[in-house]
């Protein structure tokens, strides 16, 4: 029986996980309260012009006063799962010393509620909000945060541990360094190369060493949420050919070789020439580094066409900013969300089956996030209708099913996201959410996805009792 038969839902074995998430900044709001200190978030938000509007996550969606109303919302669409983030601010205003008590006590109170629900919590250490007090020391580009951070790892994890079974360590590194350090999309906001690959190597360090403070504490489901990317050529020209050799250093080689293989890219210097210099590298990184995982999530979205382009900034520093502008460029054949997004979900299928072939070590797969910004339609009747995100879930689910049949060892799915929210240098101007929220009351709505999604997980459900 194949995974489109009996319910014309995608089927999935006994087992697999069923869940949403979202992440600290993007919907806690209260910024300045119980005694959260100030992120790079916070920073870059507040600089003209770097976000959508000025918008900024002092408010977002209330999540901090509104946790309950929310957590209701997932027990109504019968998650097996919540993957959530914690905010390092807030539990360590400043990055370093003692917890803040009211801090810890609020992601206390959320994982109860989670539990008395029936929902497990699934937490993720860093989903970007680096304390703005890091930053101003150097931030990721040196090997101090990725101490700190083991260090602030093992405060949430004393007081968390005996009821949080999933830990995720990072949230797209790809993001924190490249897109943060390199070409300044996302905070601190820098322009930076080798900068950007001092943090990409310090992030993983990082990641390392809270492994290491999480097994201390007896945490048996750990994993890292990566954002691979299928890359696919343009055209078989041999510029555009190593072009995507290129990419598939930038945005994939660099974060699985160090995790799954062992190795460093064995193409750096054709992607990076002199930046590559590994000067930021300490004998035994690799081994922290590539501590055993329990699991790999892996947040997808679309696939990438690269077409080779010839560097337009000649100033080396800036080369790994530049390199990213010049091989992206999106396929034009096929239905775009309203990120401009390339919607293809046979490559989630491909990137999987590929993933799983190169590196044979991986660990089972849990796709982290999975979900599309789309023009959503409130109707009189306060009925959300948002039939192309439906469209999009159902077709990635399947791909995922797919999969799964495949032989690829996926053990779950996170939906992107539980609610519309803070969409970092996008402001409020792109929904992802499977439930609306009115900006101007915080309103919760579900859409007709939440209905879609609710509905194919009970259908799970029925056929696993």
């Amino acid at each position: 029986m194949t995974a489109t038969e009996s319910t014309g839902f995608p089927r999935f074995p006994r087992g697999f996980v069923f869940g949403a998430a979202t992440a600290s900044y993007q919907i806690e709001g209260a910024h300045d309260e119980g005694g959260r200190g100030p992120s790079i978030w916070d920073t870059y938000c507040r600089e003209p012009g770097r976000v959508a509007g000025g918008a900024t996550g002092d408010v977002a969606c209330d999540h901090y006063h509104r946790y309950r109303e929310d957590v209701a919302l997932l027990r109504d669409l019968g998650v097996d799962s919540y993957r959530f983030s914690i905010a390092w601010p807030r539990v360590q205003p400043t990055g370093t010393g003692k917890a803040n008590a009211e801090g810890l006590d609020f992601y206390d109170r959320l994982v109860d509620e989670l539990l008395a629900n029936g929902i497990a919590p699934a937490a993720t250490l860093y989903h970007w909000d680096l304390p703005q007090a890091l930053e101003d020391r150097g931030g990721w580009r040196v090997r101090e945060t990725a101490e700190r951070f083991a260090e602030y790892t093992a405060l949430v994890v004393d007081r968390l541990g005996d009821r949080v079974p999933r830990w995720i360590t990072l949230n797209e590194p790809f993001c924190s360094s490249f897109v943060g350090y390199a070409i300044g999309r996302h905070a601190p906001g820098a322009r930076e190369g080798r900068g950007a690959l001092a943090a990409a190597h310090h992030l993983l360090v990082g990641h390392g060493l809270a492994v290491r403070a999480l097994r201390e504490a007896g945490a048996k489901d750990i994993g890292i949420t990566l954002n691979p990317d299928r890359l696919l050529p343009a055209t078989d020209a041999p510029e555009d050919l190593a072009a995507v050799r290129r990419a598939e250093t930038l945005h994939n080689a660099v974060w699985f070789d160090p995790l799954f293989a062992g190795h460093y890219p064995a193409h750096e210097a054709e992607t990076w020439g002199e930046l590559a210099d590994g000067s930021y590298r300490r004998d035994g990184d690799l081994i922290t580094i590539g501590a055993p995982l329990d699991f790999v999530g892996v947040n997808y979205y679309r696939p990438i066409t690269i077409a080779d382009a010839p560097h337009q900034d000649p100033d080396p520093a800036t080369r790994t900013a530049v390199d990213i502008r010049a091989m992206e460029s999106w396929r034009q054949d096929v239905r775009h969300t309203t990120m401009g997004w390339p919607v293809v979900p046979g490559a989630l299928t491909d990137l999987l089956v590929d993933l799983s072939r190169r590196y044979p070590v991986l660990p089972p797969i849990v796709i982290t996030e999975n979900g599309s910004a789309e023009n959503d339609v409130v109707a009189a009747d306060g009925q959300v209708h948002d039939s192309d995100r439906v469209d999009y879930l159902r077709d990635h689910l399947h791909a995922l099913a797919a999969a799964v049949e495949a032989g690829v060892d996926v053990r779950g799915y996170y939906v992107w996201s539980l609610m519309d929210n803070f969409e970092w240098a996008f402001g409020y101007d792109k929904r992802f959410g499977i439930v609306r929220v009115d900006y101007d009351t915080l309103e919760r709505l579900p859409k007709d996805s939440y209905r879609w999604y609710r509905d194919m997980i009970a259908s799970h459900k029925q056929e696993h009792p």
